[in-house]
């Protein structure tokens, strides 16, 4: 079982989990594909991925193709005779790469699939508040996160879940239930189901568009996109202050329902405390950043920072 031959694949942190926990069980990895190096900071140094960090660390093998169906690479790739592939949060495989192996290729996606299929699925669950998500592994087909499923396990989400703290979870949560899935595998006790047709709920990518803050939706809307946003990408919005506009980012957020004839986007400030009028309540702001300044607290923030009478969050 431990012999079996693995092709890891995938790029953040996310996957690193994933790979550590296979590698401290003894599987045996001969090889791990990540993304090319990418030129990032003001230095343009190139950064490579944490995988790549990690896959170095313990004397792996690493291939960074440009190009997933480059005759070289996918030479390179057979060479390897890998028994099995795994992918973590890397990119679309073409079906010459993920049909390679003899046991096929399989995936962890963190949802409870045929949920949150897409670039997302954390975010998502957390934006449009689920009591729950969980993390899948499936077979690689020709579409996007709709192979036959293999294996899945629930976890519940908080009513105070940040994307940071789930994702967090999620990755234990996931290492397990790949090694389970390796295991599964290898001694041919594997049953697979079609996921099911279900309306979908969908994890598109996040852009500026979809995580900058509406003032006019409820309370527990906003209070959910911004914890399913925090601290990564974060949800954002412009105050209008005396004529000015100047964006920020809002880190963390407490909700209050509460009647009250305040036009949404209104802010609302005291010695310590900084409040914006919604519809049904109040999103009270803890911490923040203005562009071109640190994250701070809200009590930072008022200590140096004005609000005329009618500034609102646009």
């Amino acid at each position: 079982m431990k012999n079996m031959r693995i092709v890891f694949m995938g790029t953040p942190d996310f996957a690193v989990t994933i790979l550590k926990h296979l590698v401290e069980q003894t599987y045996t990895i001969v090889g791990v594909i990540t993304a090319p190096d990418k030129p990032a900071g003001r230095g343009r140094k190139l950064n490579e991925s944490a995988v790549k960090k990690y896959a170095i660390s313990q004397d792996l093998k690493v291939l960074q193709p440009a190009n997933l169906k480059n005759e070289e690479f996918n030479q390179e790739l057979k060479s390897l005779k890998a028994d099995l592939q795994i992918v973590v949060a890397f990119r679309m495989l073409p079906k010459i790469v993920w049909q390679m192996p003899k046991f096929g290729t399989f995936n962890l996606h963190a949802s409870l699939l045929p949920a949150y299929r897409g670039a997302a699925p954390i975010h998502w669950a957390i934006i449009n508040g689920e009591s729950k998500t969980g993390v899948t592994t499936f077979f690689i087909d020709d579409k996007i996160d709709t192979g036959e499923i293999i294996l899945q396990k629930e976890i519940a989400i908080a009513d105070d879940e940040t994307f940071g703290s789930l994702h967090d979870k999620l990755m234990v949560l996931g290492a397990n239930l790949v090694a389970e899935t390796v295991n599964l595998i290898a001694q041919g006790n594997l049953t697979t189901h079609k996921q099911p047709e279900l309306e979908e709920k969908s994890a598109p990518k996040l852009h500026s568009e979809n995580t900058k803050i509406n003032w006019c939706n409820s309370v527990d809307s906003i209070y959910n996109k911004i914890r399913g946003l925090n601290p990564f990408p974060l949800a954002w919005t412009t105050i209008l202050n005396d004529g000015k506009e100047v964006s920020a980012k809002i880190y963390e957020v407490l909700k209050e329902k509460e009647t009250h004839q305040y036009t949404p986007g209104k802010i609302i400030t005291s010695k310590k405390e900084m409040k914006i009028a919604v519809n049904d309540g109040f999103i009270r702001v803890l911490e923040i950043k203005l562009a071109g300044k640190k994250k701070m607290n809200i009590q930072s923030l008022l200590n140096g920072y004005a609000f005329s009478e009618n500034a609102k969050m646009l």
